[in-house]
């Protein structure tokens, strides 16, 4: 299947036997998205972040409708839940980070790519994410954070991955930074209470902690590359086997729900109140991610080398060809 427009954070996946696991692989109506005029109902497996603003669009403007797809969002705690729900049939297509699916291929799970899903916007002074400090902190960049303790929502992912890099790049000892795993929605308190030097955030924390009066002080995203693919929407190999032609036409509306984001971003905001809390002041300022045309592969081969070197990779390195067609 050839690349498509096809655009934080999703926990490391350790996934047993899953791919053993089988269900059906339609939805509940029984029949092909491409069937005659029926209906297939098609689960979604996301975390209800920004990111995903597009798929609620498009599900608003009908662009799955009018391709037979009834979509039904499922909401999960993370990757861990959503990886291998994909590979049982629990969803039929699921969103997350690059850097998780990349994991889950090289331990021998069976997901494939089919659409974009977000990007950093490759500005290093806004971008969807970024490390925090309080105002009055003595780090002034990312150098400084080394020797410094960083919060990250998820060990040995994109996150700190990223914020390594950052900290290379500005000259710091990326080895000296002490990661440490908490929920993005309990970083802005944890960031000001003193329990961490520093926090690296995804929206709405970010612009949440930079009104509480937290200075940005990095920006990995975009420091690592700016044209960095954060996530993409996936399935099964399975599904991509025996029902190619709903997987083609998720992927089609999904290419038009980004490009109809991307050309309205007031309307990506606002779809935001609907499957989010977020609202006032953080809805008008917080920084929506880029929902580009297409994944950009030499991004993700920088991004799968930092990963083989901070030893994401226990077995082998990922085969990104096949992993994002």
């Amino acid at each position: 299947m050839r690349r498509r427009i096809l655009g934080l954070a999703i926990a490391v996946v350790t996934v047993a036997g899953a791919a053993g696991c089988g269900s059906s692989s339609a939805g509940t109506s029984g029949s092909s998205a491409s069937g005659s005029g029926k209906t297939t109902q098609v689960k979604v497996g996301i975390v209800p972040i920004v990111d995903v603003a597009p798929l609620y669009l498009g599900q608003k403007k009908g662009f799955f409708s009018s391709r037979g797809i009834e979509l039904k969002m499922e909401s999960a705690q993370g990757g861990a839940a959503i990886i291998p729900g994909v590979v049982s049939g629990q969803f039929q297509f699921g969103f997350s980070n690059t850097t998780s699916l990349m994991i889950a291929q090289t331990k021998g799970v069976p997901v494939t790519s089919v659409a974009n899903g977000s990007a950093t916007t490759g500005d290093t002074t806004t971008d969807i994410s970024g490390v925090a400090v309080k105002k009055d902190s003595p780090v002034k960049s990312a150098k400084d954070l080394a020797g410094k303790t960083v919060a990250v929502n998820t060990l040995q992912n994109i996150g700190d991955t990223t914020v390594r890099e950052a900290v290379r790049k500005d000259g710091g000892d990326p080895s000296k930074v002490k990661f440490v795993e908490m929920p993005f929605d309990q970083m802005p308190a944890a960031l000001d209470g003193g329990q961490v030097d520093a926090a690296w955030m995804g929206e709405p924390a970010l612009t949440i902690a930079k009104s509480q009066g937290a200075r940005v002080v990095a920006s990995p995203f975009a420091e690592t590359d700016p044209k960095l693919t954060l996530a993409t929407f996936f399935t099964s190999t399975r599904l991509t086997k025996e029902d190619p032609d709903l997987v083609k036409k998720f992927a089609e509306a999904m290419a038009e729900s980004l490009a109809y984001a991307s050309a309205h971003k007031d309307e990506a905001r606002q779809i935001l109140t609907t499957y989010t809390k977020i609202d006032g002041d953080v809805l008008k300022n917080l920084t929506l991610p880029s929902w580009p045309a297409e994944y950009d592969m030499a991004s993700l081969e920088k991004l799968a080398s930092l990963g083989e070197q901070d030893g994401l990779f226990s077995d082998k390195k990922p085969d990104l060809k096949a992993l994002f067609q």
